[in-house]
């Protein structure tokens, strides 16, 4: 896997139900190297932090195979890396391989999937059509958060190696599936719960499905 692109957003002002609010999901290709602190990717726009950001959302990855099926639901949008709202763009990422757990090397960054993106309506906002949201959790490639495990940086061309696999075998693509599906299967629900890298508070919340 490479790093084709790094985006980085600024404040974007929109009306939703007749007020103003405010979103960082309108990212752009940057020549620069990305920061990946902590908690964010140093020099991005986060609005709301109870949502974005933090420990298991630090940064955002998203892959670039997927860009040509979004194209052709959306051909009049002017197309470039960051559409999704995504820090990262990655050239061979594939969540239904990719595991809850995986640690990469990335730059001089070391990183941990944590979770699998979940669509709000600021994706609509992005799309200029609220449709997107059913039809992202329908496609159900997410692209992932990552937490960071050692800050560092990353920058075009970077590769992507694989530093530790998962012992849990629950994939982004079914923990994003088991996360929004109304009928859980018992398999991949108790893959989530059982794994530890997935943030506690989801574990708890996908508890409440088993009988």
């Amino acid at each position: 896997m490479k790093v084709i692109s790094t985006n980085i957003g600024t404040a974007t002002t929109f009306l939703w139900n007749g007020k103003e609010e405010q979103t960082g999901i309108f990212k752009y290709p940057t020549d620069e190297a990305l920061f990946l602190g902590k908690v964010d990717v140093l020099n991005d726009t986060v609005i709301d932090r109870v949502h974005h950001a933090g420990i298991s959302k630090a940064c955002y990855l998203f892959a670039s195979g997927h860009h040509p099926y979004w194209k052709g639901l959306y051909p009049e949008l002017e197309w470039d890396w960051g559409m999704f709202g995504e820090n990262i763009t990655v050239e061979g990422l594939d969540e239904s391989q990719m595991r809850i757990g995986d640690v990469y090397s990335i730059g001089s960054a070391l990183v941990q999937v944590s979770q699998p993106r979940e669509p709000c309506y600021k994706l609509g906002v992005r799309f200029s059509n609220s449709k997107i949201l059913k039809q992202f959790v329908d496609y159900a490639y997410s692209g992932t958060y990552v937490r960071i495990l050692q800050e560092g940086y990353v920058k075009k061309e970077d590769q992507l190696i694989l530093v530790e696999k998962s012992n849990n075998t629950l994939t982004v693509k079914e923990c994003f599936q088991i996360i929004l599906s109304k009928e859980k299967d018992p398999i991949i629900l108790k893959k989530a719960i059982n794994n530890l890298s997935l943030p506690e508070y989801k574990r708890e919340r996908l508890r409440k499905y088993i009988w």
